[in-house]
């Protein structure tokens, strides 16, 4: 036995690898055929080394669980079918991200300067005033280059029709890039004819990038800046990320305790050999426990006097602290209008259709049809805190309604979309999965796309919930030149 093609039901919807009529999507094919030709015995052989794999390469993520009693470390899920992109569908998608990035890098800055975006009434003043990740205490800065988001990573999903829609924008600490390098390594190790034969674009130039990106940051002129990986610890659930990219570029991997600001209102690291000036941080703490002289002063992971170090020019921070104003789902609503405003641009890449409940008719139009639209909450991530009303409960959605009134602000609701789907290995043979998709975007000097990204699935049947802490696996993501 083997894959067997004509038995895989897409269920009507977009699939990335299968046309509706059941035969495989040109830039597919090659690979459909390959799998086809496996035997039930050689599938499984490939799922072992690559399970193998990740756990010879220590590849995990934490999950959080309150019926365990804290946090638990498991082997990162990943699933031995790749999704594929053509590259002239991926050429655009890109430019869009670009035009994308670059007005939210517009926004930002706006936001803590002149607020023209606000005054000439494109946003209204009063969703910026209860802003929950608006710093006051970054008003009037300037980072190098203008840019506050130097690594954004864009949530896209497709449609049961197949367009493109960016889900959400993450720009204050967005993880998961690091998952996408290892799936490419772990994929290398089991299918290396595929490589060999198919014309897949690379993705190992990431972490150059990032070098390079946080390297233009430095407010030294030197050749070599000091760079260091800011984590909050081992028991984060990125921690394998941060050890990873701090290896990966050569920078150091600190937690709060081993940096200080000294009377020079520099920041620096502690060696063995004494201090040593750092001159680019490139953290992975969110805003509030960066500096407890400006933060929340219980604060254990950060570096007293940072902000100040940082105000003055002497070290470089990635992202900026208050980048997260616009990692707002009800802000949001608002980045095709902010793309004409700045750049005097249509949107490339267009949002799924959002109703704002801070608006009263939008607000009514949810109440009255919660049953059939996904309610998030304006600041919650990784699929937490949101209502899925046709799959809820009755008493859930009443729930919900009555968070909305007490405090509309905070809430934005979409229609369910049905999300585009690809073969996923199931025991013996391939099921259709939901999934979407994170390439991520770095900023300053330049712009860079990875190409592609971190495909997330949804492993169990029907879901669509694509997070690793909610049942959700991961795909490599193959970009396939077709040629002309």
């Amino acid at each position: 036995m083997s894959i067997n093609w004509k038995e895989y039901q897409s269920q009507g919807l977009f699939d990335e690898l299968v046309l509706p009529s059941g035969r495989a999507r040109k830039s597919a094919a090659p690979l459909c055929r390959y799998l086809s030709k496996l035997s039930d015995e050689e599938l499984q052989e490939r799922r072992a080394a690559s399970e193998l794999a990740i756990k010879s390469m220590g590849i995990t993520f934490t999950v959080y669980s309150e019926e365990e009693g804290g946090s638990i470390d498991r082997m990162w899920p990943f699933d031995i079918v790749p999704r594929i992109i053509e590259k002239k569908e991926w050429d655009q998608i890109q430019t869009g991200l670009i035009q994308r990035v670059k007005a939210l890098n517009m926004f930002i800055d706006d936001i803590y300067h002149e607020q023209r975006i606000v005054k000439d009434g494109i946003l209204p003043v009063e969703l910026m005033k209860d802003s929950k990740n608006f710093r006051p205490q970054c008003v009037g800065i300037n980072p190098p280059h203008g840019v506050w988001a130097h690594i954004c990573g864009s949530d896209l999903v497709r449609d049961a029709e197949g367009v493109v829609y960016v889900l959400e924008d993450n720009l204050r600490v967005p993880s998961g890039v690091s998952y996408m390098l290892e799936n490419r390594h772990v994929m290398k190790r089991i299918f290396p004819e595929m490589f060999e034969n198919y014309n897949i674009q690379p993705v190992n130039e990431y972490t150059s990038h990032l070098y390079e990106t946080l390297a233009a940051l430095s407010p030294r002129d030197i050749s070599e800046p000091e760079i260091a990986v800011l984590t909050p610890g081992i028991y984060n659930s990125a921690y394998f990320e941060h050890a990873y990219l701090a290896q990966q570029i050569g920078a150091e991997l600190v937690e709060g305790c081993d940096l200080m600001v000294d009377s020079d209102d520099c920041v620096y690291m502690k060696t063995v050999e004494g201090l040593t000036r750092v001159d680019v941080i490139y953290r992975r703490i969110d805003d509030e426990f960066l500096d407890p002289e400006v933060f929340n002063p219980d604060s254990m992971l950060g570096i007293p006097g940072i902000m100040r170090a940082w105000k003055k020019g002497n070290v470089a921070l990635a992202n900026a602290p208050g980048a997260g104003v616009a990692d707002d789902k009800v802000i949001y609503a608002f980045v095709p209008k902010m793309i004409e405003y700045y750049l005097n641009e249509k949107a490339l890449l267009p949002n799924v259709p959002t109703y704002v409940c801070h608006y009263k008719e939008d607000r009514d139009y949810v109440l009255d049809n919660i049953e059939k639209l996904v309610v998030k909450p304006a600041n919650e991530s990784g699929g937490y805190g949101m209502l899925i009303g046709p799959h809820a409960k009755k008493e859930e959605r009443e729930k919900f309604k009555r968070l909305i009134q007490r405090d509309p602000r905070n809430y934005i609701a979409q229609p369910m979309l049905t999300l585009s789907t690809a073969p996923t290995l199931v025991d013996n043979h391939v099921e259709a999965r939901h999934l979407d998709l994170r390439p991520f975007i770095l900023s300053a000097k330049k712009t860079f796309v990875t190409t592609g990204g971190l495909t997330r699935v949804a492993l169990k049947k029907g879901s669509i919930i694509v997070n690793s802490s909610q049942g959700g696996g991961s795909k490599d993501t193959w970009i396939v030149d077709m040629g002309a």
